[in-house]
């Protein structure tokens, strides 16, 4: 029995099929669905759990070498918002494009999981190192 790290065996599963340069894709509550895209569905409540939340589980077993996020994330939300989302990438790349262009790279993704995050635009994209 598990009692460290990530828990759910989905997710640990599609972890474990991600390779170098690989997309995975971490969603708030609101983010579509896409019947072709595994998708892990963690979502419990509203802001349950956060993207932050998911993001710091993944990155124990999930070496990330780049990152993607909305260009509408930065206008949206307050400072320290955004400076948790920097702190969260510590030595990670992020750019940033127009959500529209990040959701037509999803199809590509080897998965997605899904929060119950909130927060306007928190969606990324993670690229295996």
């Amino acid at each position: 029995m598990l009692v460290h790290g990530i828990l759910n065996p989905q997710l640990l599963s599609l972890l474990a099929r991600v390779r170098h340069t690989n997309t995975l894709v971490i969603a708030d509550r609101g983010f579509p669905f896409w019947p072709m895209v595994e998708t892990i569905d963690l979502s419990l409540v509203d802001g349950v759990p956060t993207v932050l939340q998911v993001l710091a589980a993944v990155r124990q077993n999930f070496v990330v070498g780049e990152a993607c996020m909305a260009e509408e994330f930065l206008q949206v939300n307050p400072a320290a918002t955004r400076q948790a989302y920097a702190a969260a990438f510590s030595g990670v790349r992020v750019t940033h494009e127009p959500h529209v262009d990040l959701k037509r790279r999803v199809p590509g993704a080897i998965g997605l999981i899904r929060s119950g995050d909130t927060v306007q635009y928190a969606n990324m994209i993670l690229v295996s190192a």
